[in-house]
């Protein structure tokens, strides 16, 4: 595990998708992502042996790649192994601390489980090292625009009703840093790329159902403790309705989605050309004119 700081409980995130799986989840979002994501791999030109997916909270990625015919054999790493589907091996593992040897898996997937993590370069790294050569990550997780609109009608109301502020929504990472993250993890050929989906909701409370049913309720370490008091709770969902309704007067929520993709290096792989080595140069490719360094181009 990470010796890092400790943002997430991960013991209570744990507690929670439980809850949610006994509740009745609320899969739109996964399904969603699921089927994304066998999309991107069906794009991809070749096979995969031994693929596992990575801490994915139900099988829908785990079916949906199955469905491409690309994978052989399939891995289910999670704490809580043995609750999908059979045809699946499955690792009681954390996310954190994965068991596998180096070069051992051709392909790992993921989809909304490694923004929750607390060491997110580590786990790149170890996810990373458990590839063979040119074996590929093909992965998604919650942006930092995600429930923005939640956070600024909590900051808002907690301010006005106890003139404070406490952590209530986790604060995800952005693009950039996720591309910088890949390069630091030396994953070859990183693409990170995003998506925004609205969902629309008849008010705040609507939203607040299906992140319990998503196992996605605050499982931060420094939450508050002490009970949300039912005013503050009243007056968040007063100022959502203010800000985020829309004509008809329902409410919108937006998930931002992070799609993260790298190989692990390979010397038969793409490679950048060297500075000087190109054998045309960019003005002709263009129709334009070169102008020499130190020239001023006529007006």
């Amino acid at each position: 595990m990470s010796s890092g700081p400790t943002i997430f409980d991960r013991l209570l995130l744990r507690a929670r998708r439980r809850r949610a799986a006994a509740l009745g989840p609320a899969t739109f979002l996964l399904d969603r992502v699921a089927g994304d994501l066998a999309e991107r791999l069906a794009a991809v030109l070749r096979n995969f042996a031994l693929a596992a997916d990575i801490g994915t909270p139900t099988d829908a990625v785990r079916r949906a790649i199955a469905a491409t015919g690309k994978v052989g054999s399939l891995i289910a790493v999670d704490p809580d192994a043995g609750r999908g589907a059979a045809q699946f091996t499955p690792i009681a593992a954390d996310e954190e601390a994965l068991p596998f040897a180096a070069g051992s898996l051709d392909l790992a997937v993921s989809a909304l489980a490694l923004q929750f993590v607390n060491d997110l370069p580590g786990t790149l790294i170890q996810i990373r090292r458990a590839l063979k050569p040119d074996g590929l990550l093909l992965a998604a997780l919650l942006g930092g625009d995600t429930l923005i609109e939640l956070r600024q009608a909590f900051g808002a109301a907690e301010s006005e009703v106890e003139g404070g502020l406490s952590p209530r929504v986790a604060p995800f990472a952005d693009l950039r840093d996720i591309g910088s993250l890949l390069q630091r993890a030396d994953f070859a050929l990183p693409v990170v790329d995003s998506e925004r989906l609205t969902v629309r909701y008849d008010e705040a409370f609507a939203l607040m159902r299906d992140l319990r049913r998503m196992g996605a309720t605050n499982a931060l370490t420094e939450r508050r403790r002490t009970p949300l008091r039912r005013a503050t709770l009243q007056r968040m969902a007063e100022i959502y309705a203010e800000r985020f309704s829309d004509a008809d007067g329902r409410v919108h929520a937006t998930f931002e989605i992070i799609w993260l993709s790298g190989w692990s290096p390979h010397p038969n792989q793409q490679q950048p050309l060297k500075p000087g080595s190109a054998k045309q140069r960019l003005a002709d490719a263009l129709g334009a004119q070169e102008i020499s360094a130190g020239e001023k181009a006529g007006r």
